[in-house]
C-alpha cells in the first residue's frame, strides 16, 4: 500500500481499526504499508515496525528498547536538534492527542538526512490508552528543493550588495546553480 501525505490519515485510521491489540497480530498489518510505520506501547516504547522503517531510518530499531521514535537523531526543518522525548510521537502520547502539521528531519547513522511528516495517532482499547501508531511520509525532495531555493535567494540578495563585477557574477552563477539543482530534485533526478 503506497501512502502519501494526502492519504496518511485514512491509512492510519485503517491501521488502528485493523489492530485487535498491540501484539504479534500487528506485524502483517503494518508490513503491507510501503511507508515507514511503527507502534509504541502506552509508555512510548517501540513495539513493532515495518521494513520501510529500517530502510528509511537507516538502522534497525530495537523493539522493547527504543522509545518514541525509530530514527537515530532528529532535527527540526530549520536544523535545530530535536530530542526524542520532544518528538511528535512523544508529544502525542504525553498529551493524549494526535499531533499534526509538524515535519522533522531524521539523521541516519551514516550521516545522511531525510525529511518527513509524521502522523502519530493514539490507540485506545476499552477506553484506555493501549499505545500509538505513527506513519512517516517522506518529504525529503520538497525539503531539499526549499533549502536550495533559499540558498539561491541568499546568493541573489548578497549579489545586490556588492560592487565588484566579478563577485556579482560569481554570486549570480551560484544562485543559478542552486536553482538548477532544485529543478533536478523536483524532477527526481
Amino acid at each position: 500500500m503506497v501512502v502519501s501525505t494526502a492519504t496518511a490519515e485514512e491509512t492510519i485510521k485503517a491501521i488502528v481499526r485493523a489492530i485487535p491489540s498491540i501484539d504479534e497480530s500487528v506485524q502483517p498489518i503494518i508490513d503491507v504499508v510501503a511507508a515507514p510505520v511503527y507502534l509504541t506501547d502506552s509508555e512510548g516504547v517501540v513495539t513493532h515496525f515495518n521494513k520501510a522503517c529500517v530502510e528509511y531510518a537507516g538502522r534497525h530499531p530495537e523493539a522493547g528498547r527504543d522509545r518514541w521514535c525509530v530514527t537515530w537523531k532528529l532535527y527540526t526543518l530549520s536544523g535545530a536538534y530535536l530530542p526524542h522525548e520532544s518528538c511528535p510521537m512523544a508529544t502525542a502520547v504525553l498529551r493524549g492527542q494526535p499531533v499534526r502539521g509538524i515535519s522533522a528531519v531524521a539523521e541516519r547513522p551514516d550521516g545522511s538526512r531525510v525529511a518527513f511528516t509524521p502522523f502519530p495517532t493514539l490507540i485506545f482499547r476499552g477506553g484506555q490508552l493501549a499505545g500509538a501508531v505513527n506513519i512517516l511520509i517522506d518529504i525529503t525532495a520538497a525539503w531539499q528543493t526549499d533549502l536550495l531555493r533559499k540558498q539561491a535567494d541568499r546568493c541573489r540578495r548578497l549579489a545586490l550588495t556588492v560592487t565588484d563585477a566579478a563577485i556579482f557574477k560569481n554570486l549570480k552563477e551560484m544562485a543559478d546553480g542552486y536553482e538548477a539543482e532544485a529543478r533536478q530534485v523536483e524532477l527526481g533526478n
